[in-house]
């Protein structure tokens, strides 16, 4: 007996040892699609965020309402995050743009230049020739275009032109009033405007080249696949075991019972991938999503509740009709006499229904009601002999009331007795009796059947049973609309809540 108990609790532990490697190894792969599913949204999110990864700082609070404008202040992140463009643009093909990095060199070369005691000014008003001729041909040719930023080249324009106000509002004009010798000798915090709110904007554009196959070159795909050879591996795998522990499962069969695993090996809509993490997740115990899946699943029930049992009622009254319609009733009818009985059981149910409910009726629901039957037939009785002539007369005769009451108490007692006794004897072992109640049972059923079948009464009953179940259509229907579903789960939810406690 201990060798036996002992072999159970070795079993049990190998299990239990069993299945925490099991879930360890859960866990990791679920961690493993987490942090791919982490860096196909960095990806799919990196070129509208590019200008955040580039000077890894945001506006806070600045918003324009009309004529209210409030240019909020920058918040950076520099101290926290690396500057991760140059390592990722290269994946996504992203290089300088060559004219506007050229422009910004230029402004470099112009404050190398300002800075130097030896320089002549005409060196000085060369570099800003050049710079006010690149300036409008940054206007005319928006190299912005290409990657989708043209609305940045209009924030520089407006900034110039509010900047440096003139007569035509042009933008031109103000970058030629910007870049001449009179303003940045006059005035050097100039070039400190440029570098702090022009030249970030200028950086921030760039080229992105064209592939064979049309589309602007991506090389994520270096990134995804470690992560998708490691996970073909494991699905693979996986279905292969699933298909050899459970007998009449395929390996296909397997397959597409881990159907979202296969999300991770399409290299489109990676997106999508955020299902089978979340499975895994929730598979590996890491998150809990029974709550929100309990919420989901009623929200479900709430919204095709409705339409689900208007369909079924509404289907299954449809047939009722049908039949009745197509004489099924009538055929039902005319066929019982023909068709032969089949007998299951050697038992007359109906017989033995019958039976029983009369032994309740009259062991034990009848003595229990007797006094108030025989009250309510006395009642009866006195108002019926009260109410005739002949009676009237004779209870002017002294003596003669007292003797009335006495003889109908003594008539009502006599007729339950007599009532409770004919049943009591009816319920005895009595083969007559029992043949006498079933011929009784039997004839009934041949005279209702007898009668229906009348043409006239038929066709009738089915008109009435057709529209009775029209009415109950359209009143059940109204009725299930105006349910409040909301209430019926609150309801199936307290019953859940009783039973759990």
């Amino acid at each position: 007996m201990s060798s036996l108990q002992n072999q159970t609790e070795s079993a049990l532990i190998r299990n239990r040892r069993k299945s925490r490697q099991n879930l360890w190894f859960e866990r990791l792969m679920a961690i493993l699609a987490l942090l791919n599913l982490l860096v196909v949204l960095f990806d799919i999110s990196y070129i509208p965020l590019r200008d955040f990864w580039l000077h890894r700082q945001v506006q806070v609070l600045s918003f324009k309402i009309g004529p209210l404008e409030y240019e909020g202040f920058p918040l950076s992140f520099a101290w926290l995050i690396p500057n991760v463009t140059e390592l990722y643009d290269p994946f996504k093909g992203i290089v300088p743009y060559r004219d506007t990095k050229q422009y910004l060199q230029k402004v470099d070369e112009l404050e190398n230049k300002l800075d130097d005691p030896k320089v002549h000014s005409k060196e000085i008003e060369i570099i800003l020739a050049d710079l006010s001729r690149r300036s409008i041909e940054m206007i005319d040719t928006n190299p912005f275009q290409i990657a989708n930023k043209t609305g940045t080249l209009e924030k520089i324009k407006n900034e110039m032109r509010d900047h440096l106000p003139n007569h035509s509002d042009s933008s031109k004009q103000a970058f030629r009033q910007f870049w001449s010798q009179e303003n940045l000798i006059n005035q050097p915090q100039e070039l400190e405007f440029f570098d702090t709110e022009i030249r970030p904007l200028i950086e921030s554009n760039y080229f992105r080249p064209i592939g064979e196959n049309g589309k602007f070159v991506d090389l994520f795909g270096l990134i995804d696949f470690p992560f998708f050879v490691v996970i073909s591996l494991e699905f693979l795998t996986r279905t292969w075991w699933i298909s050899q522990r459970r007998t009449g499962v395929s390996w296909l069969d397997a397959m597409l019972w881990r159907w979202y695993d296969i999300l991770f090996l399409i290299p489109i809509w990676r997106w999508l991938r955020i299902i089978p993490v979340t499975i895994r997740l929730e598979q590996a115990r890491i998150i809990d999503l029974s709550r929100i899946e309990k919420q989901v699943r009623q929200g479900f029930v709430a919204e095709i509740a409705e339409d689900m049992t208007e369909i079924v009622v509404i289907k299954v009254i449809n047939e009722v009709q049908r039949s009745i319609n197509e004489g099924d009733v009538a055929k039902f009818l005319l066929q019982q006499e023909a068709r032969p009985y089949i007998d299951l059981n050697d038992t007359d149910e109906l017989a033995e229904l019958t039976t029983i409910i009369l032994q309740m009726m009259v062991y034990k629901i009848l003595p229990k009601i007797r006094p108030e039957l025989e009250a309510l037939l006395q009642y009866n009785l006195k108002k019926v002999i009260n109410q005739s002539p002949l009676s009237q007369g004779l209870s002017q005769v002294p003596g003669i009331g007292e003797l009335q009451s006495q003889l109908s108490n003594k008539l009502i007692t006599d007729f339950t007795q007599v009532v409770s006794d004919s049943l009591e004897s009816l319920l005895e072992e009595d083969d007559v009796g029992n043949q006498l109640l079933g011929n009784l049972l039997e004839h009934l059923g041949q005279a209702v059947g007898s009668e229906i079948q009348a043409e006239k009464r038929l066709q009738e009953i089915q008109y009435l049973l057709t529209a009775w179940l029209e009415e109950i259509k359209v009143n059940y229907i109204e009725h299930l609309s105006e349910e409040d579903l909301e209430e019926i789960l609150d309801q199936t939810r307290a019953i859940r809540q009783i039973s759990q406690n």
